[in-house]
């Protein structure tokens, strides 16, 4: 099963694979500001706002990366007519 997937994540469609690149880069960003904003409330300050405003980007980056993990692979599937 997961050579499947990753048989079908190298044979992306050239736009699709750049998409899905360009999405876990931004993902990436997002992880990184929240990790900054969490070590600041763990080093500097001890507001409770911080901390929440920190695990919600955390979340929202992960969030993004499963769903630009799916929507590529049903993009890819629709557009070569499979599904």
């Amino acid at each position: 099963m997961i050579k499947n997937i990753l048989d079908s994540y190298r044979n992306l469609d050239n736009i699709t694979h750049k998409i899905m690149k360009k999405g876990f880069y931004f993902c990436f960003t997002l992880c990184i500001i929240s990790c900054i904003i969490l070590l600041t409330y763990e080093i500097f300050f001890s507001y409770p706002s911080i901390y929440y405003i920190g695990l919600s980007l955390l979340k929202l980056s992960i969030y993004f990366v499963i769903e630009f993990i799916v929507c590529g692979f049903v993009v890819d599937n629709i557009k070569k007519q499979i599904i």
